[in-house]
């Protein structure tokens, strides 16, 4: 049954936006999603609704916002333009949010933190490295003051590497499963040996729609819980085992990687955050689960949706 009492509006159509719109249609929630096309693979029916919006314009996110009850904000510019395109998008967003009254909620990944040899909790102060970790501690820290002030109610949930329907350009996207179903060698990058969190994407979304739902939530950040953390040779090889195919894995070379990264802006994004898979890299998610409790499925569960999706592109 659908809730037309409430208005959920969700910034950007990429895989996290559409796994957030699958939670709230889920729940019965009338869903309006927002991008600059005015397109996207959603449902056609009347509790779901795409609309062209421009994320950093004002007047623009102020009228897709209108009656508003929550705003997620999944928009992701190009990964090697987020210095200069993330920060008007949040801008923007914010300003949509506040005018209708509504809550914000942040899908953010880890970035912030930058190097660490701990377990990642939410209290680890943000000392990045690098122009796209140092944009999103400012993004972050820019929308918690929003809160703040009280201009905007507002919460930040973070996940680590997801993987899922339509993720494609993830570390454990295309370079895995559409490897992995085409008998060919998983890329990947990095120390294949050492632990990594890796997050299903529709647990990242459940996730999010929680924050949106609880009060409590309001003016923090939370990471949200994932499945075990397992090391990413143990993750590869749990795909291509639910696929059927031997497993073969290819480590990309770091002489490759930072020859590459000289000449293109999106693998000199990649090499300032290889830290991230040379050395455990391990999410704590306690704090949510205190608050909240921690419903996520299992690797091989999500693996085999995630299988299934990619191979209904195929056909």
């Amino acid at each position: 049954m659908s809730d037309s009492s409430e208005l959920h509006v969700i910034f950007g159509t990429g895989p996290l936006g559409l796994a957030v719109m699958r939670a709230l249609r889920s729940r019965g929630k009338r869903i309006r999603m927002v991008n600059r096309s005015g397109k996207a693979a959603v449902p056609t029916n009347d509790t779901v609704e795409v609309v062209s919006g421009d994320a950093a314009n004002p007047t623009s996110t102020r009228l897709v916002c209108q009656s508003a009850t929550v705003v997620y904000h999944c928009g992701q510019p190009p990964y090697a333009d987020w210095p200069t395109q993330a920060p008007p998008m949040m801008a923007g967003i914010i300003e949509g949010a506040a005018a209708a009254g509504a809550k914000l909620v942040y899908g953010d990944n880890l970035y912030m933190y930058g190097p660490v040899s701990v377990p990642l909790t939410e209290d680890l102060p943000y000392r990045a490295t690098s122009p796209n970790g140092r944009t999103r501690a400012h993004l972050a820290t820019t929308l918690l003051e929003a809160h703040t002030m009280g201009k905007v109610r507002a919460t930040i949930g973070r996940g680590s590497d997801f993987f899922g329907p339509y993720v494609r350009q993830s570390t454990v996207g295309d370079r895995v499963f559409a490897a992995a179903l085409a008998g060919k060698a998983a890329q990947v990058v990095g120390n294949p040996d050492t632990l990594h969190t890796y997050i299903f994407i529709d647990d990242f979304a459940k996730g999010l729609v929680t924050l949106g739902e609880r009060a409590e939530a309001l003016g923090q950040v939370w990471h949200v819980p994932s499945a075990e953390t397992v090391t990413t040779r143990q993750f590869v090889q749990m795909v291509y085992e639910e696929a059927g195919t031997p497993m073969r894995l290819s480590v990309a070379p770091q002489l490759a990687i930072a020859v590459l990264a000289l000449f293109n802006p999106t693998i000199r994004a990649v090499k300032e955050v290889l830290y991230q898979s040379e050395q455990p890299f391990v999410v704590d998610h306690s704090k949510y689960a205190a608050a909240f409790g921690s419903d996520t499925t299992p690797h091989r569960e999500a693996i085999r949706e995630t299988l299934n999706w990619y191979r209904q592109q195929r056909t």
